[in-house]
């Protein structure tokens, strides 16, 4: 149980860091790909948070489906998060090498 708390504790101390980046950024396409990050880390928060529920804490039928709905959207909103990873990765990365040669 210590472990999940821990996971739960530094995922959602991710989605603050990448948020709080992403508030800052100034580019574009840097802002989408850091929102990405964070939703992959508000997604694990959820989905670990669900199992945690469910391992530890469900007495009755109504806490296992709202568990079950935990894991499930934490999952799916991860799984978009690595989606948009993926996408925006190589426009930030250019975006990135654009802003140095112009910066020089």
């Amino acid at each position: 149980m210590f472990v999940f708390v821990l996971l739960i504790a530094f995922s959602f101390a991710f989605y603050l860091f990448y948020k709080t980046k992403y508030f800052r950024s100034n580019r574009p396409v840097e802002k989408k790909w850091l929102s990405a990050k964070s939703n992959i880390a508000l997604g694990l928060f959820v989905c670990l948070f669900g199992i945690n529920h469910l391992l530890f804490i469900s007495e009755s039928a109504v806490s296992y489906l709202v568990a079950a709905i935990f894991i499930l959207y934490g999952a799916y909103f991860s799984w978009a998060g690595v989606k948009k990873y993926k996408h925006y990765h190589p426009f930030a990365i250019e975006e990135a090498k654009m802003a140095d040669e112009v910066s020089s």
